[in-house]
């Protein structure tokens, strides 16, 4: 069972890690909600479900699959606004700042993307796994969410700054 925690502000110590019932410690730690919550849980699917409550209910892969989708869409649109703030999207043509601002129904397809603004993306709507030709350009003016799976997600985001995951000591990833 995963516990979550209230992440202390900087001023607080750090509360010392919660122990499973059999008084060992968990494989995973998260650091989500803004940095305001600590998560604790053994399986990656664990940690999907402090970030999308309702994930674990679900019956299906199909249906699982698309709320890891639904997830990083929502991340995406967040991630995105964080990303033209502060001054940057004034240094954007008028064509780059319709793509970083424009809705995310569909996903956007620019060719090459090259603006001073980082351009997030979801990798289920581009080649190899989607229809979507990937944008060339280099490669830290993208940011790749991808909900492959709960493991892959869960990485992404952390890659991308959203979360924070830790592996316990000793303990391999999953695989």
């Amino acid at each position: 069972m995963a516990v979550t925690l209230r992440n202390p502000s900087a001023l607080e110590p750090v509360p010392a890690a919660p122990l499973k019932g059999d008084g060992l410690p968990y494989r995973y730690e998260m650091i989500h909600a803004g940095g305001s919550c600590r998560g604790y849980a053994d399986d990656p699917a664990e940690l999907v479900e402090m970030l999308a409550p309702g994930y674990a209910s679900l019956a299906t892969p199909g249906e699982r699959s698309a709320a890891r989708v639904r997830l990083a869409m929502d991340a995406q649109v967040r991630l995105q606004a964080q990303l033209a703030s502060g001054g940057r999207l004034d240094a954007c043509d008028e064509a780059d700042r319709a793509v970083i601002l424009g809705g995310r129904h569909e996903p956007p397809a620019p060719a090459r993307w090259e603006a001073p603004v980082p351009l997030v993306l979801i990798s289920t709507f581009y080649e190899p796994a989607g229809p979507l030709p990937r944008p060339s350009g280099p490669a830290d003016l993208q940011v790749w969410l991808d909900p492959a799976d709960d493991w892959t997600l869960l990485t992404s985001l952390h890659t991308a700054g959203v979360i924070t995951v830790n592996v316990r000591r000793g303990a391999a990833p999953p695989r």
